[in-house]
């Protein structure tokens, strides 16, 4: 070696830390331990490559400052060294220009000091919003559906007939049989047969009708309003069961009361045209005053 040279010093090869280093004094604590870096990884919750960024000085390589002084600080919580100085030691690696950072996604990165992060919150938010809103809407459309089906249950036992004008029998005919209640205007009655077992009892609005259930015993009728219900039998249309002034009980509607009734009596012409209306409306099932004292049939 001539004079005026100087002994050429060995450069560190790539990847290895620079002694003195904050990342040469995490390495050298955790070889002394006999660590892995797997092993300091678990400690921490960092991922691995982190920790293996800040031993070689790839500061580079770690999201941002705050994730680089956060992480050594773990680090060195995990091997036993001082997490203040360690972490002033980062800071100043990187005031000192230490390469710019790189950019990663958060999910990558598992802080210890840090809870569950805010996106982690909001979407476990909005999944618990979902699932209740979905409970409400299956309960609900379970309990439309119920309500729904009832009237539908409720309304099968009535039969309505749809009678057809048909030429009227002869007066001598023995009495037939399908006997039809047509509403004038809104009236109130209950048919009920010989057992006193309801068979309707409600409010029909104008032009809808009841026919009488062939086969039963005795059907018999309570009525507000006599005079606001057509009466057919067969399509033959009968004489108003009253006059209106009073409201009428214990009234035989099957075709040989009906007929035993009017014996003598000339029927009304039916009313060309004349069409029957919509099923029974049993919303209203209160009873008219008029039936809380007895009256004439």
């Amino acid at each position: 070696m001539s004079e005026g040279e100087h002994p050429a010093q060995a450069t560190p090869p790539s990847g290895a830390p620079q002694p003195g280093t904050v990342g040469a004094r995490l390495r050298a604590a955790r070889e002394a331990q006999g660590l892995s870096v797997a092993e300091v990884a678990a400690r921490t919750r960092v991922t691995q490559r982190f920790l293996e960024a800040l031993e070689d000085d790839r500061l580079d390589l770690l999201p941002s400052p705050t994730y680089a002084s956060g992480f050594a600080r773990a680090y060195a919580r995990a091997v036993g060294l001082d997490q203040a100085e360690i972490g002033r030691g980062i800071r100043g690696e990187l005031a000192r220009g230490a390469m710019p950072m790189r950019q990663h996604h958060i999910e990558e990165i598992a802080d210890p000091s840090r809870g569950p992060s805010r996106a982690t919150v909001i979407v476990a938010a909005g999944v618990a919003l979902a699932v209740l809103i979905l409970g409400v809407l299956w309960l609900s459309t379970g309990m439309f559906r119920g309500t729904a089906e009832a009237p539908e249950t409720a309304a099968s036992p009535t039969t309505v007939a749809r009678s057809a004008p048909v030429p009227p029998p002869s007066p001598t005919a023995a009495p037939a049989g399908k006997v039809v209640l047509t509403a004038k205007s809104e009236v109130w009655m209950r048919v009920y047969d010989g057992a006193k077992k309801t068979l309707f009892t409600g409010t029909l609005q104008p032009g809808q009708t009841f026919e009488v259930p062939a086969g039963v015993d005795q059907p018999m009728l309570n009525i507000g309003r006599p005079d606001q219900v057509e009466v057919t039998v067969d399509g033959r249309v009968l004489p108003p069961l009253g006059d209106g002034k009073r409201a009428m009980k214990d009234v035989g509607v099957s075709a040989e009361a009906l007929a035993a009734r009017f014996a003598g009596v000339a029927a009304p012409a039916a009313p060309p045209g004349a069409a029957t209306g919509a099923a029974p409306a049993s919303g209203n099932t209160a009873v008219p005053s008029a039936f809380q004292a007895t009256s004439g049939r």
